[in-house]
């Protein structure tokens, strides 16, 4: 996912070490030294980032398996500094084609992952006899893991995207959050305009310096920026549709565009100058931040260009286990029995660490089913896992974050005068370039 990563300098290292009962163990597969586990035992390692969101589920998940399996199971969390640290091992890795360094597991954002499993077959181990019933998981999460058929990665997180709103400002233009489920965009803007007269507050927001909402919004129609591999942007009139709607949107104070990841998070959400906001549900922390708005905001879907209800995902990531593993059977079974299955695991997750899961069974617990407080006791949770089962899969590339930031100049572009076709036009033979068409 593309949450705003932890600037940690040093890179430490965690150990799980909890008392509990049960028995466990695995046979021996994969490479040989460096940093995996040693052969048999009870021990795995893995590489993680973010001690505020990742690495507090994967300790849950290790609390959960050494208690209710193997009472000597130990994970040694190799904590990153950032997601790029993974990918940077890997490549360092897959370029020596010396993977002996690499741990038995590793946290992967999913947006990535078909590349380098693409580019270095070898660093990866399949899941294909893991014992997970994967019909429990949303379907758009998967389709990022799952490769020529083969499951790669385990999902960790959801990164279901949610539209949150400020129902105390709906209210003071006349407007319900009902009106804008199920609504289209048109009529999105109609309501817009009306809290911007009443409130001066814009009803939307992105970072104009690598926005993700027309990804999310195209998403929703069911609709990617790639075909068959290659950008599909000028000739794509949903696409072309969207970003007039957000131009338009710019033009009449409906959306606010910050010019960076911080003034987007900082100055318009946490600053309190917009009424709503449309994202990865990860987003929710930032927005939990500001306690003076406790009780006035609530969430739903998204709107759609010819309305009802839309869904779509933003960011993300899985566990994957590498080729260096000594302990592939012990590997298979934690990553089965806690994120493959264990509600224990996605409770203390979300407890701990504020992440919500995409596997079916969690959000029927009573931990997801919690009203919360901040969203005027709505059980926020439980509706994010139930509307993640909706979001549809759209065809993915590598190349997607380049995608989203020449669509997005492309955005700032019109708005500052050129010519809507022109600046798509630009913006999809910059991405031609660089994927080498």
């Amino acid at each position: 996912m593309k949450r705003k990563l932890i600037s940690a300098l040093l890179v430490s290292v965690m150990t799980i070490s909890l008392a509990a009962c049960g028995t466990g163990g695995g046979s021996s597969e994969g490479g040989e030294g460096g940093s995996g586990s040693s052969e048999g035992g009870h021990k795995l390692t893995v590489y993680a980032w973010d001690p505020a969101f990742n690495i507090p589920a994967i300790e849950a998940a290790a609390a959960d398996y050494k208690e209710n399996v193997d009472s000597e199971f130990e994970l040694e969390i190799l904590e990153q500094a950032a997601s790029e640290d993974v990918e940077t091992a890997i490549t360092t890795a897959g370029s020596s084609g010396d993977y002996s360094n690499l741990p038995d597991i590793v946290l992967f954002q999913d947006h990535y992952i078909q590349r380098y499993v693409a580019d270095y077959p070898d660093a990866w181990t399949p899941l294909g006899d893991v014992d997970i019933n994967w019909d429990d998981f949303a379907a758009e999460k998967l389709d990022y893991s799952t490769i020529d058929g083969e499951h790669y990665g385990v999902p960790v997180d959801n990164g279901t995207v949610v539209a949150a709103y400020r129902t105390d400002l709906l209210e003071q233009a006349g407007y319900t959050i009902d009106d804008l489920t199920g609504c289209t965009w048109d009529k999105f803007i109609e309501i817009g305009k009306a809290v911007y007269e009443k409130t001066g507050k814009a009803l939307l927001c992105m970072n104009s310096d690598g926005n993700d909402l027309p990804y999310i919004m195209m998403q929703a129609e069911g609709v990617s920026q790639f075909k068959d591999g290659k950008p599909y942007i000028t000739e794509n009139e949903t696409l072309v549709t969207i970003v007039e709607k957000l131009v338009e949107m710019a033009k009449e104070n409906v959306l606010l565009m910050p010019n960076s990841w911080s003034d987007y998070t900082d100055k318009a959400i946490q600053g309190d100058q917009v009424a709503g906001v449309m994202n990865g549900n990860w987003i929710i922390p930032t927005i939990e931040k500001v306690e003076a708005n406790s009780g006035k905001w609530a969430i739903t879907s998204m709107p759609t260009l010819e309305g009802g209800e839309g869904y779509a995902s933003n960011g993300g990531s899985s566990l994957y286990i590498t080729s260096n593993c000594q302990n592939v059977d012990l590997a298979k079974d934690f990553l089965a029995y806690t994120f493959g299955g264990s509600t224990t695991t996605y409770d203390n997750a979300l407890k701990d660490g504020g992440v919500i899961s995409t596997y079916a069974p969690a959000g029927e617990t009573e931990v997801y089913n919690e009203g919360v407080e901040y969203f005027n006791n709505q059980p926020i949770y439980a509706d994010i896992v139930e509307m993640g089962t909706h979001v549809q899969t759209v065809e993915q590339s590598d190349y997607h974050y380049s995608a989203r930031n020449y669509v997005g100049s492309a955005i700032v572009n019109i708005i500052n005068g050129a010519d809507t076709m022109d600046a798509l036009q630009e913006a999809e033979d910059q991405l031609n370039f660089e994927m080498g068409n």
